[in-house]
């Protein structure tokens, strides 16, 4: 079973998506290059999946983190990917998309950041400390 490299760029599934070494939601295209998180620079690939069980869509979105830098700054607002690299599957149609599953397995050694999953923690450097 091959995957296919998705041309086109769907507005929706990059909505849903996030990105699981910071759990940042925007995402830049690099014409001819591709396209990274904004934050931390990991890049993302789409492929079709030829398995859609009934679904409108199903697309795997391969993360790599071989671009990705400050992963050493502070790693309490990052979690780097096993091996340097994850895909995830997702099932669904734009505003109902869901995961359908992830590679590797989420297990107690990895767990994907989640969406804004340190939205609410301060960098190091923002924290006022009181004299």
């Amino acid at each position: 079973m091959s995957l296919e490299v998705l041309d086109r760029h769907s507005k929706a599934l990059f909505e849903f998506l996030w990105c699981p070494v910071c759990g940042q939601e925007v995402f830049t295209h690099i014409p001819f290059e591709g396209v990274f998180c904004k934050n931390c620079n990991t890049q993302v690939e789409l492929q079709e999946s030829r398995e859609t069980r009934g679904y409108e869509e199903a697309v795997l979105a391969c993360f790599d983190t071989t671009t990705t830098w400050n992963l050493h700054v502070d790693e309490k607002l990052r979690r780097d990917l096993p091996d340097g690299s994850a895909r995830v599957k997702i099932l669904g149609a734009p505003g109902a998309y869901e995961v359908d599953w992830w590679s590797p397995e989420p297990d107690e050694d990895w767990e994907p950041v989640e969406h804004g999953e340190f939205d609410d923690v301060e960098e190091p450097s923002e924290v006022s400390h009181l004299a």
